[in-house]
């Protein structure tokens, strides 16, 4: 692992080398006199016939950085898999981090289950409130079916977990 960390310091590091070589080697265009769209274009031209060589090594600097960010991803990533590489746990070790994993989801279940009644709740009341007008416009129930709608809760006991439903 130390060995891949080296390799990413040297990688970064050439890096920056190769981005500080670049900058010193691009050289600002100067602007024509004459702002005319032939004049522009004759101004680039010579430009490049003058900073060829001058360009090609500013190419050869971009692909170096291109393979070197490339290689970097790489090691970053060998370095991520051996840093997540599973420990070898003991079997109390699992069961209790299951557990707690568990335990939140089932904080997570009850709470959704609390808002999910509240709502239940709330629209057992509108539905009281409106049937009776409904059934005088529409000849029909708004909704049926509240007298047996429930929601799961888990529930511990001791060390043993229960799931159930709780009618609204």
């Amino acid at each position: 692992m130390n060995q891949i960390q080296a390799d990413i310091e040297a990688i970064n590091s050439q890096i920056e080398a190769l981005r500080q070589e670049r900058a010193s080697l691009t050289v600002d265009m100067i602007s024509p006199d004459n702002n005319s769209p032939q004049a522009i274009a004759d101004a680039y031209r010579r430009h490049a016939r003058e900073t060829a060589q001058q360009s090609a090594e500013v190419k050869g600097i971009d692909d170096a950085i291109a393979a070197l960010a490339s290689q970097l991803h790489q090691k970053e990533n060998q370095l991520k898999l051996l840093q997540t590489e599973p420990k070898q746990l003991t079997l109390d070790q699992q069961v209790e981090e299951a557990t707690e994993q568990a335990k939140v989801h089932a904080e997570r279940i009850n709470q959704l289950a609390a808002e999910l009644a509240d709502e239940l709740r709330a629209l057992k009341n509108i539905t009281n409130e409106i049937s009776p007008k409904y059934w005088q416009v529409y000849y029909k129930p708004f909704i049926t079916g509240f007298k047996t709608i429930s929601v799961p809760y888990i529930r511990l006991d001791g060390d043993v977990w229960m799931i159930g439903n709780r009618v609204v």
